[in-house]
C-alpha cells in the first residue's frame, strides 16, 4: 500500500483565494510597499508643496495644452507634454489603488473588531459559567480565585463608585 503524503505547500501558495494569517498578510504588505513606486519630490518650498496637490484639475488640462503649444515651454520646464499627460494618467491610476488600500484598512479594522467581539463574549460567558460551577463545593477550590481575579477585572455589570462630593472650600474674602 502507498501512503498518500501531506502537501507540505503553504495553502495560499496551492489556493491563491485561501485566507492568509496576519504573519504573512504583513510579508506580503511590506513586498508590496517596497515595490511602491516613490517620484522625485517636487522642488519646491514644504509649505507650497502642501498646495501643489490640490491644483484644479482643468487647470492642470490647461496649462499642458499651453505647454504642448510652444517647444519653448517645454525647454524652459524641462517637460513635454506627453511627459505632462503620462504624469497626470499615472496619478489619476493611482487613485484606484489609494481607494483599494483604504478600503482594505477598513476592512482589516472591521474584521478585527469582530474578532474583539466575540473574544470578549467569550469571556463574559466564561465569566457567567465559572460563577454558576463555582456555586458546587467540588469546583468551588478551583475556581474562586479565578472568579475573584475576574470580578477584579470585570468592567461590566459593576456600577461605578462615584467619589463623595466634598463642600467646597469658601473663597476667601478679598479685601477692598
Amino acid at each position: 500500500m502507498s501512503t498518500i503524503q501531506k502537501s507540505t505547500l503553504d495553502p495560499a501558495e496551492t489556493d491563491p483565494k485561501a485566507e492568509l494569517p496576519p504573519e504573512e498578510f504583513v510579508l506580503q504588505l511590506r513586498e508590496m510597499l517596497a515595490r511602491l513606486p516613490k517620484p522625485a519630490v517636487a522642488t519646491a518650498p514644504a509649505a507650497l508643496r502642501r498646495r501643489l496637490a490640490h491644483v484644479d484639475p482643468n487647470f492642470v488640462q490647461a496649462s499642458i495644452n499651453a505647454a504642448g503649444s510652444t517647444p519653448e515651454v517645454q525647454s524652459v520646464l524641462g517637460l513635454t507634454e506627453a511627459e505632462m499627460r503620462q504624469e497626470t494618467d499615472l496619478s489619476n491610476r493611482w487613485t484606484a489603488v489609494a481607494d483599494m488600500a483604504r478600503t482594505l484598512l477598513k476592512e482589516i479594522l472591521a474584521a478585527n473588531t469582530v474578532r474583539r467581539q466575540r473574544i470578549g463574549l467569550a469571556a463574559l460567558q466564561t465569566y457567567a459559567i465559572c460563577r454558576q460551577l463555582a456555586r458546587d463545593d467540588r469546583h468551588a477550590t478551583r475556581l474562586t480565585a479565578h472568579l475573584a481575579e475576574m470580578k477584579r477585572l470585570n468592567k461590566f455589570g459593576r456600577a461605578r463608585r462615584r467619589p463623595a462630593e466634598s463642600e467646597p472650600e469658601p473663597l476667601p474674602q478679598q479685601k477692598q
